[in-house]
């Protein structure tokens, strides 16, 4: 099978993090097991897995936060991240979900907190959004529960969390910026206002040319 990238992520160099394969293992570890190495290196092994396994998910551990995995007939859970134990790199990992004939292969898995949401996509093209308050916290060694409800044939695909924090600052930064775009637009009509103000000068220009054609009279008279 071909190998290529699935994700990158921004560490402190001291943190814990966790591979999640499609037959439902997590490996977590720190990352002071994986030595420094230049860009074009082939890297080291993070996770054993068997010929049809991938690696789906790269989580950088935060403490206090949960994953909520996802497989493609649906199902899905949310464990705290405090159940996942440190190993050492390269081994098998732990059950993150039983990847049954009902659940399929997992799809996906995010870090969340309780206030994010999360975004469900199908191969159909639909698109759910749910809170993360709504999916059961249960253990490792579970099926779940259903995440959303597919038509015949429809496979779950991808999921992403939305940090509800994060959507907030953004509709700040927006109304923000509508707001300083109201500001201007009336800054430059107030300024258009004084340019049509110019009309004493007018007047006194109108003036102005009124006694010249008045003197032009009194020359031609």
């Amino acid at each position: 099978m071909d190998d290529y990238l699935i994700d990158v992520a921004l560490t402190d160099g001291n943190s814990d993090v966790m591979l999640l394969s499609s037959a439902g293992r997590a490996m977590r570890f720190n990352e002071d097991k994986v030595r420094q190495m230049g860009r074009t290196a082939a890297g080291v092994r993070g996770i054993r897995m068997d010929e049809k396994d991938t690696v789906i998910g790269l989580i950088v551990v935060q403490d206090g936060m949960a994953v909520l995995t996802a497989t493609e007939h649906g199902y899905g859970k949310r464990t705290p991240i405090e159940d996942y134990p440190a190993k050492g790199r390269g081994g098998l990992g732990v059950i993150d979900i039983k990847t049954t004939e009902r659940n399929g292969a997992v799809i996906g898995a995010v870090q969340v907190a309780e206030d994010d949401e999360i975004m469900l996509i199908t191969d159909a093209g639909t698109l759910v959004r749910t809170t993360v308050a709504e999916v059961s916290t249960v253990g490792r060694n579970t099926q779940g529960v259903r995440l959303i409800r597919l038509s015949k044939g429809e496979t779950l695909v991808e999921i992403t969390a939305i940090d509800e924090h994060d959507d907030h600052d953004d509709h700040d930064a927006i109304a923000a910026e509508r707001s300083n775009d109201h500001t201007v637009g009336a800054e430059q009509g107030h300024d258009d206002r004084d340019a049509d103000g110019d009309g004493d000068d007018d007047a006194e220009q109108g003036s102005d040319d009124v006694s010249a054609e008045q003197d032009n009279d009194a020359d031609d008279d």
